[in-house]
């Protein structure tokens, strides 16, 4: 052979032997799980702050990471941090079962308004295409393997987005409760809508509440309801179903829409889509004959496009002849509250009692930089011990306790809050998703 022809042939052979190796490359990084990496994990969850390391401000939340080298371990047969999930038999990933891997059902946001799972994800942000869900569902009904291709790569591509199929709760029975509604209303682009609007309750006598159900659309921060302490000013007090937002459409604080807020007694509150609390057997909380409450809904929209907020509150009733404690709330503020950049702050403070009390439920509400919320016991036999402990700032745990949490005169209970402030500047007590807050809201009767 000429030696310019195998010249050619080697180098022919070469290019073959390179194209072989290159199709093969090809199969690996078209295994299915590789796609969901690359496709949507990488760009959408493993990101900073979110599911990128152990560093992310959330993480002890819901520990887990979803970077490549640990993302697919970290899901297959994986027991969440998550509660209810955990009560209702889900895992992150559960091979071959969807209705029961929760990782699915956090981006499926049709499943955020039936049980409290936590906010749907990508949190915030656009949610996951119609055909994205479907690649992931393909995939865990196949086993969620970790290697072979089992879903159409084409799904990727279906830029269909999901509706969220929003259906309003059914109203309580007429004489077994009361409905109120803030209807559709809209949340700009790139902005946090919060408002404070003050409704009745359509009761025309005195009623005893012993159920909250609360659902909300997708993106809201909270909703607390609350009621008003009698010294409020007349000139304080708010217009019925008027909506008093709190920030100007150029994002500044619209000062005198908080005039009222110094007067507000807690009633109830959510930070989830979809919550349903009930007091102990025979505890329900008193409301005058013709209440109003103000309703306080905080939505953040971190879409490119405007979306709706919507939110529906049942309050369900108990003849008085059933009552046999009345309930009464707690709401203990820590608003002192100063965080360095880039590092970890515990703040504590201490709130007394000047009567007997039975403490029979409490909840946390802080903002995003929350790592940890601890409540002690002040005084007593009990004196420092820990009665509650949270570590999602989304969905905080509401714990009732039985028997309650019994306090004397001058005993109380300790708020111990572990912020970790990743970001490049001190952050203050305040309003905004971006400011950083420091409850204790609950219930309790008196002795």
């Amino acid at each position: 052979m000429h030696r310019n022809s195998l010249y050619v042939f080697l180098l022919l052979g070469a290019l073959m032997s390179i194209l072989v190796y290159s199709c093969k490359e090809n199969q690996v990084q078209l295994a299915t799980f590789d796609l969901l990496q690359s496709r949507i994990l990488t760009p959408t969850c493993a990101t900073v702050g979110c599911h990128l390391s152990q560093s992310d401000a959330t993480f002890s939340e819901h520990e887990l990471v979803l970077e490549k080298s640990v993302a697919y371990a970290n899901l297959f047969n994986v027991a969440s941090k998550n509660l209810n999930a955990t009560v209702d038999g889900l895992v992150r990933v559960k091979p071959f079962e969807p209705e029961k891997s929760l990782f699915l059902r956090k981006l499926h946001i049709a499943d955020h308004h039936t049980k409290d799972y936590g906010n749907p994800m990508p949190l915030g942000l656009q949610k996951l295409s119609v055909g994205q869900v479907e690649f992931i569902e393909t995939w865990i009904k196949a086993g969620a393997p970790r290697t072979g291709i089992v879903a159409d790569a084409a799904l990727l591509d279906d830029k269909t987005q999901q509706e969220e199929n929003f259906v309003p709760l059914a109203a309580p029975e007429t004489g077994k409760g009361f409905q109120v509604n803030l209807s559709k209303f809209p949340v700009a682009a790139n902005f946090e809508r919060e408002f404070f609007v003050y409704k009745s309750l359509g009761n025309t006598s005195e009623v005893f509440v012993n159920r909250f159900e609360i659902k909300m659309r997708m993106n809201s921060h909270h909703l607390v309801v609350y009621d008003f302490d009698p010294s409020i000013p007349t000139l304080a007090f708010p217009q019925p179903n008027i909506i008093r937002d709190i920030r100007n459409p150029d994002n500044t604080l619209n000062f005198f829409n908080l005039i009222a807020l110094p007067y507000h007694i807690f009633v109830v509150g959510a930070q989830s889509p979809y919550m349903n609390y009930e007091f102990p057997p025979g505890v329900a909380l008193r409301m005058k004959a013709n209440i109003g409450l103000d309703f306080n809904s905080h939505y953040v929209n971190k879409e490119p496009q405007p979306i709706n907020g919507e939110v529906n509150v049942n309050f369900y009733t108990l003849p008085q002849a059933s009552v046999l404690k009345e309930a009464k709330t707690l709401n203990m503020a820590n608003t002192n509250i100063t965080l360095n950049p880039g590092q970890r702050t515990t703040l504590t403070k201490s709130f007394t009692v000047s009567n007997s009390i039975s403490v029979i439920g409490l909840t946390s509400h802080t903002h995003q930089l929350g790592e940890k919320f601890i409540i002690r016991i002040v005084g007593g036999s009990r004196n420092d011990e820990i009665v509650y402990t949270s570590t999602d700032w989304h969905h905080p745990a509401y714990i009732t306790y039985d028997p309650p949490l019994i306090l004397q005169p001058g005993q109380g209970l300790k708020s111990e809050i572990t912020y970790n402030n990743t970001k490049d500047k001190i952050i203050h007590f305040g309003l905004k998703s971006e400011d950083e807050m420091g409850i204790i809201f609950g219930y309790y009767t008196v002795n």
